[in-house]
């Protein structure tokens, strides 16, 4: 990056609303860490989630995924089963320019308690709210804290822009709102 990576993602935050809502600094007080850092920004987990079960016997299929494997809960506090998991979606919008690429990475305070988010890319050109898959790894249920840090986003920026980006390619995650689930 030609600035300071913060510098850089403040400004496209700020001028081209790469990041809705965008906090500039750290908010740390009493919540698990969430907004600008360094080479990145930490992502809130909204309160909406799609905690998987397996009450009903089904089987997930990623070109057929059936309802009856989740159940929806909308709260500030979600239980993750043991040895489970659950789909969210972050509080902020992303737009991600020609020019740049990212990676979400879970957070050390959750990836300590057991509590993986899957690694994800977010393709130049692609915006939408970011559906995150929350593994609860233990044996024990876990706690998921709503409008609270989850994930970083890491920001790698290019000398130039990409020839074919996700909004050209049409992808089918494009512009997603809420919890989106597999498409094919």
């Amino acid at each position: 990056m030609s600035i300071k990576a913060d510098r850089w993602i403040k400004q496209m935050a700020l001028e081209q609303q790469m990041i809705v809502p965008f906090e500039e600094k750290q908010v740390r007080q009493g919540v698990i860490s969430y907004g600008l850092s360094s080479y990145g920004y930490d992502v809130r987990i909204a309160d909406e989630f799609k905690i998987f079960t397996n009450v009903f016997g089904a089987v997930v299929d990623p070109k057929g995924f059936d309802p009856k494997s989740f159940v929806d809960f909308k709260g500030e506090v979600c239980i993750i089963p043991p040895n489970s998991f659950a789909l969210g979606r972050t509080v902020e919008y992303f737009r991600i320019p020609r020019k740049a690429m990212t990676i979400c990475v879970g957070k050390s305070t959750y990836a300590r308690c057991g509590i993986i988010t899957n690694v994800t890319p977010l393709e130049p050109g692609w915006e939408g709210h970011v559906t995150l898959e929350i593994s609860n790894t233990t044996p024990l249920p876990a706690k998921i804290y709503a409008n609270e840090g989850i994930a970083q986003i890491l920001f790698f920026e290019s000398d130039e822009e990409c020839m074919v980006s996700y909004a050209d390619k049409k992808g089918k995650y494009q512009a997603q709102q809420g919890v989106t689930l597999p498409k094919v």
